[in-house]
């Protein structure tokens, strides 16, 4: 039925993510996790607590999957422990570990639970009425399951529900007509029209803008945009007749008349980050763009073209970046149905159980050899026969299935997150702060390339499937580990297939030190590629 499970709450699910962050960046790599074929006991080391957790099933792979009750030892008796208490314990445990306080951190885990409490009344049991993409785009309610505070998200709930993909929402964008000699814009010269027809007739002598309408109204007293629109340098001509569905990233959003998707900037923190394009964010992906899709014709997979932005060129950064919007590629012509990885991966949606294809175990064990089948190799290829570092976590990557569910085609997205490695392209004719924010050093990519695919993305579907049936835990790795196999010629290939610890990003550890995300740490976790070693 595509519906959130029934039983998802704010409280268990800001617990589980703090406790999937606790087990897998501090009692993980200490040894201090003991797993039982129903519960999971973890002890946080320095501030000497003991916690205990249900399992759904018995623990197979680098991750797990907790239930309530979410409890704390006390002397002989086991106590629940309640949502704030337990990121009480872990502020205090991490404060221990690092030596310094963190004062914001409990204010975004609450945040976040006040963000998901709204979100979970606001969806309400409505079915969702776009078909199956945008109702997998607008499934992730609770959010990445390995973050402190998923849906942690600046401003109160009454000024951004509207724009939530999580309550299946839709809004008109706000349209601006920017003059000619204002006009900002890099890429393919009609890469706008499509949505320039569904948008009010700009006046003579100016060019069509579109912008979030959460943005503008951010952005509506900048001094420098009052004045140009007194002047008539731009003219705000209000919202547009169709309709924009918010993704995934709640900033991009699909408009589903044009088969486009608009990138906006939008000057909000959403999880980690302010989310803006940066004015080498925007000039970079034009860049990529001009490098990287026919690449991925010949790798057998689809990435999304970003072929244009536009903006207003004002004397004023913040309106420039803020003003901001790449168009990219819609999904109306890629083979079967696209669908959200993240929403096949999700345990509280329905989505990977709605596929027929999974309805038996043979079934379902064919179907994850077509998805590793379709995913797994292009990634691979992209960094190692070509330098390409692709970010292919799950809110990344579109699936494409055919009518009984099993994985046609993939398609990947977001040039933001792609980068290229150093000393693999000549970028010097780039300026040097758009060639920075393209490039990643040859470790660092692969770094981010093994836990995107990995940590983040196949353990995660490998987990779902096995939530269907778990007598497949070990068979889907042993069928996963011939598609690595195929690349072992590469020595970072066979140190996975050896079963080196994969890098798994530290989304606690990062928050806690209030780090820029580009800097995120990571941690060692296991690695279910590893094959026995015959002795």
């Amino acid at each position: 039925m595509l519906l959130t499970e029934p039983g998802l709450t704010a409280a268990e699910a800001t617990s589980t993510a703090l406790l999937n962050c606790l087990i897998r960046e501090v009692c993980a790599p200490e040894q201090q996790v003991w797993p039982g074929a129903s519960r999971l006991v973890v002890r946080l080391p320095r501030a000497g607590v003991v916690l205990r957790t249900g399992l759904a099933r018995p623990p197979s792979g680098p991750t797990y999957r907790l239930t309530a009750p979410y409890e704390e030892q006390r002397d002989d008796d086991w106590i629940p422990v309640p949502w704030d208490r337990l990121a009480d314990l872990v502020a205090g445990e991490l404060e221990l570990a690092t030596g310094h306080p963190n004062p914001e951190f409990l204010a975004q885990v609450g945040d976040s639970h006040t963000a998901l409490s709204a979100i979970i009344a606001a969806r309400g049991d409505s079915l969702p009425e776009d078909g199956r993409y945008v109702a997998s785009e607008q499934a992730l309610v609770a959010g990445h399951r390995f973050h402190p505070s998923p849906k942690a998200r600046q401003g109160a709930p009454s000024e951004w529900l509207r724009y939530a993909p999580e309550t299946r929402s839709r809004f008109r964008p706000h349209w601006l007509a920017v003059r000619d000699d204002l006009v900002a814009e890099e890429g393919a010269p009609d890469a706008f029209t499509a949505l320039e027809a569904h948008a009010p007739d700009a006046p003579a002598g100016h060019r069509l803008l579109p912008v979030h309408p959460w943005q503008f109204a951010l952005l509506a007293n900048r001094p420098l945009l009052r004045r140009a629109l007194a002047e008539n340098l731009i003219v705000d001509l209000g919202q547009s007749g169709a309709e924009a569905l918010p993704t995934s990233s709640v900033r991009t959003a699909y408009l589903p008349d044009a088969d486009l998707f608009c990138k906006f900037s939008l000057d909000v923190r959403i999880t980690n980050c302010v989310r803006k394009n940066a004015w080498y964010e925007l000039s970079g992906a034009v860049v990529l763009n001009d490098l990287l899709p026919r690449i991925f014709t010949g790798l057998g997979a689809t990435l999304l073209a970003e072929p244009a932005y536009r903006s207003a060129a004002l004397a004023d950064r913040r309106l420039y970046e803020g003003l901001g919007v790449i168009v990219r590629q819609g999904v109306k012509g890629l083979p079967g149905t696209p669908l959200l990885a993240g929403a096949l991966a999700d345990p509280y949606s329905t989505f990977l159980a709605d596929l027929p294809a999974l309805s038996t175990p043979d079934g379902a064990l064919a179907w994850w050899d077509a998805y590793v089948a379709h995913v797994a190799p292009p990634v691979l290829r992209a960094y190692l026969d070509h330098g390409i570092v692709l970010e292919p976590h799950l809110q990344n990557v579109l699936i494409c299935v055919d009518a009984e569910g099993m994985p046609v085609h993939a398609a990947f997205r977001d040039l933001e997150g792609t980068k290229l490695t150093e000393g693999r392209w000549d970028l010097s004719g780039l300026p040097a702060r758009v060639a920075e924010g393209l490039t990643y050093a040859s470790d660092r990519g692969w770094n981010r390339v093994v836990y995107c695919l990995l940590v983040n993305h196949l353990t995660e579907i490998a987990a779902a499937v096995a939530d269907l049936h778990p007598s497949l835990d070990a068979a889907l790795w042993d069928a996963a580990r011939g598609h690595f196999s195929a690349r072992d010629g590469h020595p970072q290939v066979r140190a996975l297939l050896a079963g080196v610890p994969l890098p798994a990003k530290a989304n606690l550890r990062t928050r806690w030190s209030r780090t820029a995300d580009r800097g995120a740490a990571y941690v060692p976790a296991p690695n279910p590629l590893a094959a026995p070693m015959p002795l």
